[in-house]
Formats: C-alpha cells, structure tokens, sequence
C-alpha cells in the first residue's frame, strides 16, 4: 500500500495532481477542493489510497488521514466506487459526513452528484455503525487556499470536477456571486454548496 506522496506538485489537471517523488510522477486522483490547495513546483503531501482493479490501479489523494480512512470506508459499500466516494468528500468534510449519517440528513447526502433520495436513505443506513461520531466540531466550511486564482475559478472549476457541465457550473457561479460580494464570502467551501444547491433546485 502507498500510504502517502510527498514532493513538488509537477503537474495540475481537472481531477488530478502529479507528485514528483523520486524522480518518479505520481499521477493522484484529488477533489477539486484538495488540488486547490496545491501549487505547481511547490511540496505536497498527500495521504493516499490505492484502489486495485483488473485492469487499473489508481492513486487516490487526500488532505489528511483523516478523508483517506473515511474514503475507505465510503467506497466499501455496496454500490458506492471509488469515485462517488471522492465526490462525497468532495462536498462534505468526513465530520459533516459523520454528523449527516448520525443525524439522518438525506439532504445532506443528496447535494452530491450521484445521489438521489432512495440511494441516500440506503447509504445512511449503511454507514451508521461504521463512520461513527464526529470527532470535534464540525466546520463550516473547507478553507479557501491562498493563492491568486479566484474563488469563481476556483468554484467552477470544482463543479465541473464533480461532473457538472461548464455550462451548468457557468449558471451555478452567477448565481452564488451576489452571495459572495454581498457577504464578502471568499471561501469556495461554502460557496460550492450554495452552489450546489441551486443546481438541485434546477434538475
């Protein structure tokens, strides 16, 4: 098992970061929100999970051990892959997951693309006994990286991550922005899911 990448980030693409370690490209699978905490040339290190299929093997990153054991535990159960689970921390931090599940929010799982109201209901029942409790308070929000992209690049850019059209994630960026300048919110955690709601509200 791969537990971690460390080294310059060589490489930024939708969905994807190159970790140089070694002299070796390491190709890992990110949310939008974990790549947009890196920079191209600057270090990284990233907890990984090495997901084993008959015709693949793919590195998948995250921010901390924390989203890696909870992405294990997400992608294990039935009818949930690797990238629907990736998708799920992509919107939600493992604590808001953990406090969704012990709550029983459905909405808090239908804000993710992929999943309905019948698949919701399944999976927190699924996971009820395997998440367990949140384990502090749980934050707004993921904070925004430093860094000179925008935050409308940087929403737009996750939506599409998450697999929403360029048009769709166009639409959803207008109409989060009175939000963002009236509020002065600059963090993309908080608007992807202002964002996110809006779209589900449209299909």
């Amino acid at each position: 098992m791969i537990a971690f990448v460390q080294g310059p980030v060589a490489a930024l693409a939708t969905g994807t970061a190159v970790v140089e370690v070694g002299g070796v490209g390491f190709a890992v699978q990110c949310t939008p929100l974990t790549l947009a905490t890196l920079r191209l040339g600057q270090p990284a290190r990233l907890a990984t999970s090495l997901v084993v299929r008959e015709d693949s093997l793919t590195l998948y990153g995250f921010a901390d051990e924390d989203e890696r054991a909870t992405f294990e535990i997400l992608q294990a159960a039935p009818g949930v892959g690797p990238r629907l689970a990736q998708a799920m921390l992509g919107v939600h931090s493992p604590d808001a997951l953990r406090l969704a599940v012990a709550g029983g929010d459905e909405r808090a799982l239908i804000q993710v693309p992929g999943i309905g109201k019948a698949k919701a209901a399944k999976l927190l029942l699924e996971y009820k006994d395997k998440l367990g409790a949140p384990h502090g308070t749980v934050p707004a929000q993921k904070p925004l990286a430093a860094g000179p992209a925008p935050w409308s690049e940087q929403l737009h850019a996750a939506l599409v991550g998450l697999g929403y059209a360029p048009r769709e994630a166009d639409e959803a960026v207008t109409a989060v922005t009175p939000q963002a300048e009236e509020q002065a919110v600059t963090d993309v955690g908080v608007l992807l899911k202002a964002a996110l709601r809006t779209l589900n509200r449209t299909r």
